[in-house]
């Protein structure tokens, strides 16, 4: 979802404006975590590879596959971590495994939203305007009757922890090591990673370690319905949409 539109003030970047959003339904976020809390967790592939650049080279059965396989990879790497140094906060794990975690504002010096991400060898940034944006509505009991208590800096932190895991294992883990051919001449092809599974491990990697009890997807929405309603209004449509035509699919 492109959201520059929507940030070019805020990061004071001035262009001729080219495009418009769309007016959504404005809904409110409650309303939203509601539904799409129903959506099961192994069924949000519609969504996940709707980012994906090679989503029209995967047939439906395969992206499934590739949604099952990925979404346990995420599950056993955060089940072996907490096997091996016991139930830590993700602040915790981030130091035994050598990160360096910073916590800022806004990313510096650009144009894209972002609310975390992995810098190799060992950096993680957790962006926290949007988190403070919402923290008045994760408060409400109408949105703790969905998904409860939740720390969302120690969710972004975790899921870029799995990055950086990936990094240091990515001659034998799943999500490097599973490829899709995409083109073939005699004894000559190419195949290239899925990026995809890297999100889907990520995020359930994310999911089982903290032990929250709703799809961590619901987190895009929440974000940016702090900086947007009718964005947030605008994804969740999509998100609703992609699921319909899943079902459809299938």
């Amino acid at each position: 979802m492109d959201l520059r539109p929507l940030f070019d003030g805020i990061f004071g970047k001035q262009r001729t404006v080219l495009y418009k959003r769309p007016e959504f339904e404005r809904r409110e976020l409650d309303e939203m975590l509601k539904e799409l809390a129903k959506i099961p967790l192994l069924h949000w592939d519609r969504y996940v590879f709707s980012r994906e650049p090679l989503d029209g080279r995967i047939s439906v059965n395969q992206r499934q596959v590739y949604m099952q396989k990925a979404w346990e990879c995420g599950m056993e790497w955060a089940d072996k971590l907490k096997v091996k140094y016991g139930n830590l906060s993700a602040e915790r794990l981030a130091d035994v495994l050598n990160m360096e975690v910073e916590y800022q504002t806004v990313p510096e010096n650009t144009d894209r939203v972002l609310f975390a991400e992995f810098k190799e060898p060992n950096h993680i940034q957790v962006y926290m305007d949007a988190i403070h944006r919402v923290e008045d509505f994760l408060s409400l009991d109408s949105i703790k009757e969905i998904i409860g208590y939740i720390n969302i800096a120690d969710i972004l932190l975790l899921h870029e922890i799995f990055h950086s895991i990936e990094e240091k294992h990515k001659k034998e883990i799943y999500t490097k090591i599973e490829k899709i051919r995409l083109w073939s001449i005699g004894f000559l092809h190419y195949e290239s990673c899925v990026v995809a599974l890297s999100e889907i491990a990520a995020m359930a990697f994310a999911y089982r370690y903290s032990e929250i009890k709703f799809s961590p997807y619901l987190i895009d929405v929440i974000l940016v319905y702090g900086y947007s309603k009718n964005e947030a209004s605008g994804l969740y449509e999509e998100m609703i949409g992609l699921f319909n035509n899943r079902l459809e699919e299938i």
